[in-house]
């Protein structure tokens, strides 16, 4: 089981790391860029975030886990990738507050699947 595991789990961080990019790689690459073109640079990106994430969810879903253990699992995912994207592209520190976060989200995961 951990080795299938191991394959959904790496396309979510594949996943998330082009949506982070899609949503705000504009903001440092395209800064001085009209809309339309940090909308088209975005929508390309996620383009490439969705055939990552499609693929996830289906193995995921096929190993028996519910849309909402899926969900959890994927915002867990978001913040793991975003903290070190937000800390080393945009040089923002970090705050003990996003480890509380993640905690926070920790607990979210207990009570999506401890019912299981």
């Amino acid at each position: 089981m951990m080795n299938t595991m191991l394959i959904p789990f790496a396309l979510l961080v594949i996943s998330n790391c082009f949506m982070t990019l899609a949503w705000y790689g504009h903001l440092k690459f395209l800064h001085g860029a009209p809309l339309w073109q940090a909308i088209l640079f975005g929508w390309l990106i996620a383009l490439l975030e969705y055939a990552f994430m499609i693929p996830a969810t289906r193995l995921l879903a096929q190993d028996g886990w519910s849309v909402g253990q899926m969900k959890i699992t994927q915002e867990v995912m978001t913040l793991l990738v975003f903290v070190p994207f937000m800390i080393y592209l945009f040089k923002q520190p970090f705050k003990l507050d996003y480890l509380w976060a993640g905690l926070c989200l920790l607990g979210c995961v207990y009570f999506v699947f401890r019912s299981q």
